[in-house]
């Protein structure tokens, strides 16, 4: 039985409250641009975090093709060049 109390007590801690998460929402509405656009509208919390998810999305897909880009480029010039090693700190 005291291990349910010493959960509870540790759940109680650590819970956000309405406010926080309305607060926590708003600002991501703020980071993504296709929010960002629509500031001024409602939107509702369960859209933001779909948003939010598309954008982490392509954000990582973007990224993959930069990388995909850059490995590309380091196959296409000599491996003992500067410019070689300058592409591989940045796939590292």
């Amino acid at each position: 039985m005291s291990g349910r109390r010493s959960r509870s007590k540790q759940s109680s801690v650590s819970r956000i409250t309405d406010d926080q998460i309305a607060d926590l929402v708003s600002k991501l509405q703020q980071l993504i641009p296709e929010l960002r656009r629509r500031r001024f509208n409602k939107v509702s919390s369960s859209k933001v975090l779909q948003e939010t998810c598309n954008y982490i999305r392509s954000l990582h897909r973007e990224v993959d093709d930069l990388s995909d880009r850059l490995s590309q480029l380091l196959a296409s010039t000599d491996s003992d060049s500067d410019q070689a090693a300058i592409i591989r700190s940045l796939l590292m």
